[in-house]
């Protein structure tokens, strides 16, 4: 089954008792965005969970930019919004999958399975009528027993013993100009990690007339047919973040993966590891 859903199915199951819908709007470059747009406009009965603060922890040294919260600290967090074991979450934000799909990956990682992205967003469900509202959920507190999934996430000593083997894959899911060294916006170092490979996690998506989805099954499969050709695919981004949607881009291509949570931010943050550049 697809962990994607459709707006069609959003708006004709917003009665349901188990279902919990989760706004995950945000902006890298404005910390305040997913707030203010949650509290002008939101789907019916969204509840909102912050990218920065909830879905990620206090940096570090080591850890990366956003950091994984402890499961302790995510089981918390989830029960706070109404999330139960046997709950429907569908998580949105305005398309590009970001949010969401970090919201995806975390519910994912700590085992649970009813787990939906409403593919093209808030728009998409605007689009067919769907009703909005700026009033806030009232929420009643859940009870989210927790299973992690420790193959889902690997770590910098895992991916370091990785490099250069002809069997496995590293996949570097940032733009192709910081992959190559060519400019760095926020790390302290430009390039890859040794023997990477480039997928530029936006081509996961398609843009028709300024909405963004994600490409079909079949689309995915034809964009990640060479990741078959190894025993093991890693994934990683700048700090977890936007490797989440390449991670349910893989899930829906049948791609089996796991995901560097601290991504390059935290493997230049252990100076004696090498950068690569073009």
């Amino acid at each position: 089954m697809s962990n994607m859903i459709n707006a069609k199915w959003l708006k004709e199951n917003l009665n349901n008792d188990k279902l919990v819908i989760v706004d995950c709007r945000f902006s890298l470059m404005d910390k305040e965005y997913g707030k203010r747009s949650y509290d002008e406009s939101h789907i019916k009965d969204a509840v909102r969970v912050d990218i920065e603060t909830e879905l990620s922890a206090r940096v570090k040294e080591h850890g990366g930019r956003h950091p994984l919260p402890s499961v302790e600290e995510l089981k918390t967090t989830f029960e706070n919004i109404g999330i139960n074991n046997d709950s429907i979450i569908v998580a949105y934000d305005e398309g590009d999958l970001a949010g969401p799909a970090r919201l995806w990956w975390i519910l994912k990682y700590l085992g649970h399975n009813e787990v939906y992205v409403l593919n093209g967003g808030i728009k998409a469900f605007e689009e067919i009528g769907g009703e909005v509202t700026s009033e806030h959920t009232s929420v009643k507190k859940g009870n989210f027993d927790i299973n992690v999934n420790e193959n889902m996430r690997v770590n910098m000593e895992y991916v370091r013993e990785r490099l250069h083997k002809d069997n496995i894959v590293i996949v570097d899911c940032r733009e192709n100009g910081r992959y190559n060294g060519e400019f760095e916006p926020v790390d302290k170092r430009a390039g890859h990690i040794p023997s990477a490979h480039n997928y530029f996690w936006m081509n996961i998506l398609n843009n028709q007339d300024d909405a963004l989805t994600m490409k079909s099954k079949e689309e995915l499969k034809e964009l990640f047919n060479k990741l078959n050709n190894y025993d093991e695919v890693i994934i990683y981004c700048g700090s977890g973040i936007t490797a989440s949607p390449v991670s349910l881009a893989l899930t829906e291509a049948d791609i089996d993966h796991k995901l560097y949570s601290g991504s390059f931010s935290d493997w230049v943050s252990y100076e004696e590891n090498k950068v690569d550049t073009i």
